[in-house]
């Protein structure tokens, strides 16, 4: 493996690895975030209250015109080759970073363990967001910020901010390059390798290339007449509520998946990476300061970003990839290689692990079985609600939906009460269809209430995957859907 990894072909190939490694997601069904944004996408009719229109989603206009498009060339599942080209870029980008702060053996491990970063199915190899798409642009950031610096000039500053500035707009709390750039010029004249002029002229480079994407978005939401104001909760105040309810429902499901992420980040090597640079961050101190104290900033930010998510969701891991991949190219040449080595074993067991359970038919696809069935239980401008939001169920069923939340957070946070809900329920726009994923009291006292109004005017019509009851208006016939819930 050493040897392998030695040779002058080492980046190329892990690059073409991650693509392709990647692209296996394009044979399995879309997820719930991605069937979500592409039916805000489709839906997408901004006005001055609303972002989005029809429903409510706390993520970027970027990232939904990104999904918007690749919907229309392709379908849903155009984001993945997006994402494959994604992380092939990653590869090539975290070795020319390496390339930079180390030497060219470091940058040949780097690239492998970017690549097997992003192709291990313990944090995710199927589905796109924010994170997967951000992460070139984050670590390219980091390169341009050393190279501004180690130059004094001012274009790559220029371009540093601009690439800091676009993952905001793919996923919001994505600044951790920001932070770096800033940490790294600050230092760099504090210990005498920037003068004061040079810092503002670096300085104000890079703040006026990160304005480019930012005022970008602004600039559209002026022109599409949306307020600021709701550009701003959308993307910001959103989370003061959402984490409000995160704080007033069970902790238990909570800590469960905080514990499978940090079993997750000791597993990929990512957590063992970051202990291993800040346990000798003395070293790395007395070697080059700025560029320590920027690291550490970098990895610090990224933390925090991951833990203020609240839910911790095991992609959440694709958070520290750049920080990680900075801080093992820094790493002494043994411990590095050692660390690259676990980290390929382990993306490797756990490919062949995920390889074999989808070949062998043992994965679950039971969102998507129940929204066939709907499809093809239902008939033309009928209308569905899933109650507690499973997007990828609403898209494989084809059935609009007249609920405006179609992830259960915002349904929690905005719909606390079920008001709207009940008065969909209740009014001529009630759909036709509800699926109750999840039980209706599962996260509002008015539950009872609800699922007695429901009974009200619907019928329980069959069940979904794993016993999921669905109920149909009265009044309809519809024959029972039936869906093919394997394994």
């Amino acid at each position: 493996m050493a040897r392998m990894i030695g040779g002058r072909w080492t980046v190329a190939v892990a690059a073409a690895a991650a693509f392709l490694l990647r692209l296996s997601g394009l044979t399995r069904p879309v997820r719930a975030d991605e069937a979500g944004f592409v039916l805000v996408a489709r839906a997408w009719d901004p006005s001055p209250d609303s972002v989005y229109g029809a429903f409510f989603v706390d993520k970027p206009p970027p990232l939904l015109a990104l999904f918007k498009l690749g919907d229309a060339l392709a379908g849903p599942l155009a984001v993945r080759v997006v994402g494959a080209v994604a992380c092939a870029v990653l590869v090539v980008v975290a070795a020319a970073v390496a390339r930079l702060i180390a030497d060219e053996r470091a940058a040949r491990w780097t690239a492998v363990g970017a690549a097997a970063l992003v192709t291990t199915p313990l944090i995710d190899l199927v589905a796109v967001k924010g994170e997967v798409l951000a992460l070139p642009f984050l670590v390219a950031a980091v390169g341009l910020a050393l190279v501004a610096v180690r130059d004094r000039a001012a274009w790559p500053a220029l371009a540093a901010g601009l690439l800091a500035g676009i993952p905001l707009g793919l996923k919001q709390s994505l600044v951790s390059a920001v932070v770096f750039i800033a940490v790294l010029f600050v230092a760099s004249y504090l210990a005498g390798r920037l003068g004061r002029a040079e810092l503002a002229r670096l300085a104000g480079a890079a703040v006026a290339g990160f304005a480019i994407p930012v005022l970008a978005t602004v600039g559209w939401a002026l022109a599409a007449g949306v307020r600021l104001g709701e550009l701003w909760y959308a993307l910001y105040g959103f989370r003061a509520d959402a984490a409000g309810a995160l704080g007033e429902g069970s902790v238990g499901a909570t800590v469960r998946r905080g514990l499978v992420l940090a079993l997750i980040l000791v597993v990929t090597g990512i957590a063992i990476v970051l202990v291993a640079y800040l346990a000798r961050v003395r070293d790395h101190w007395r070697r080059d300061a700025p560029l320590t104290a920027a690291v550490v900033g970098l990895i610090a930010c990224e933390v925090v970003a991951m833990s203020l998510g609240g839910s911790f969701w095991q992609d959440y891991a694709f958070e520290l990839v750049p920080g990680t991949l900075v801080a093992l190219a820094l790493l002494a040449v043994r411990l590095r290689e050692r660390l690259v080595l676990l980290m390929v074993v382990s993306a490797a067991l756990s490919l062949v692990g995920w390889g074999f359970w989808n070949v062998s038919g043992r994965q679950e696809f039971h969102e998507y079985d129940t929204g066939v069935a709907l499809a093809q239980a239902a008939e033309p401008g009928d209308t569905l609600v899933v109650f507690g939001g499973r997007a990828d169920l609403q898209i494989e069923s084809g059935l609009d939906s007249p609920y405006p939340y179609l992830w259960s957070l915002p349904m929690r946070a905005l719909d606390p009460d079920l008001t709207q809900f009940r008065e969909l329920v209740e009014g001529p726009e009630a759909p036709t269809w509800i699926v109750e994923w999840w039980p209706f009291d599962t996260w509002s006292a008015q539950g009872d209430l609800l699922e007695a109004e429901i009974s009200e005017r619907y019928v329980e019509h069959g069940t979904g995957c794993d016993g999921r009851t669905i109920w149909l208006r009265k009044g309809v016939d519809r024959p029972v859907p039936e869906p093919d819930c394997s394994p």
